[in-house]
């Protein structure tokens, strides 16, 4: 399947990274249709992207002649966009979070034959990629830990619930969920969660929480976006060994006993480039994705329990798709 015409739906601040990526790095590919609501604007970025603009991306879905589809839009319009890039035969690469809620992921467990791959981009980092590459040497893995800590927002729509859907515990706690599942193999069981607003009215800006993994492993993710100091700190141990390092800081170090030994890690690269790279080398060599829609399902499992559990007080277990959850 040969891809060349490629349809971006948002330009937003994140869309437009995907446009560049799109017209300055695939020789191969070109942005031929574009859709955003500001009809205003959607005119200079015609000219600006040479494209065919839509302001309704249902017109860009029906008539918009793409070979496929990238969706880079507030997290409420994601299965409205799934169901109708399934209908109409279209690959589609969706940013994440998958879905807004619970809700709508069971609604588009229907969708997880279709073409569609889940931009969960803290995979293709450098640092998060050298860890997975050693983890047999730390042995079994009997713990995990997981930070992200970054600025406020400047959205407007994030601290909105009916268009994000939740905060921080759902747009940044998919990344580490679905890390905790492509570190170990291993599924959510059990969460327990707080969460915390700093600095929004509306949504969670901070989220503390404690995940049970299949086998009792016990994982623990905190997440902030209350600061000026952004970090990513990784800790996986094991049996014989633990690896440490931050994906923010392009480090990555070996730990035995008291001795730290650096990694090795590549230079940081633009995973919005990669994750575009893959999707259409998957697409043109008719291979799986590497990251199912039912991957970015699952970690939208784990948010969902992270929220329940915050608002009751209890333990809130894993919500499980039927033949979906794990999309292995």
């Amino acid at each position: 399947m040969k891809i060349e015409n490629i349809g971006l739906i948002g330009l937003g601040k994140h869309g437009v990274r995907y446009a560049r990526h799109i017209c300055e790095d695939f020789p191969g590919l070109r942005l031929h249709a574009i859709s955003r609501r500001d009809a205003a604007q959607l005119t200079s970025d015609e000219a600006q992207w040479g494209a065919r603009g839509f302001v309704d991306y249902r017109a860009l879905i029906a008539e918009g002649g793409c070979d496929a589809l990238i969706a880079v839009v507030p997290p409420f319009l994601h299965l409205d966009i799934v169901q109708r890039a399934t209908d109409a035969g279209l690959p589609l690469l969706l940013e994440k979070p998958a879905a807004a809620n619970w809700d709508d992921a069971l609604a588009m467990a229907g969708c997880v034959a279709g073409r569609i791959m889940v931009a969960q981009t803290l995979r293709y980092n450098e640092v998060v990629r050298a860890l997975r590459e050693r983890i047999a040497e730390v042995g079994e893995v009997s713990s995990i830990s997981l930070t992200q800590r970054f600025e406020p927002s400047t959205l407007e729509w994030l601290d909105d619930p009916q268009r994000s859907g939740a905060g921080i515990a759902l747009h940044t706690g998919v990344h580490s969920f679905d890390l905790l599942r492509y570190f170990t193999g291993r599924e959510a069981v059990r969460v327990t969660a707080q969460v915390s607003r700093q600095l929004t009215r509306e949504t969670e800006d901070g989220c503390a929480a404690t995940v049970e993994m299949e086998g009792g492993l016990l994982a623990t993710v905190s997440l902030a976006r209350t600061t000026r100091g952004r970090t990513g700190h990784i800790e996986i141990a094991g049996r014989e060994a633990a690896l440490t390092g931050d994906h923010v800081f392009n480090c990555a170090y070996l730990v035995r006993g008291r001795e730290r030994t650096p990694i090795e890690v590549g230079k940081a690269i633009p995973t919005v480039r990669e994750i575009v790279g893959d999707f259409v080398e998957c697409l043109e060599g008719d291979r799986p994705f590497p990251i199912s829609l039912a991957d970015g399902l699952a970690a939208i499992a784990v948010s969902d329990a992270c929220l329940r559990s915050a608002q009751s007080g209890a333990v809130a277990d894993v919500y499980r798709l039927e033949g979906v959850a794990g999309g292995r």
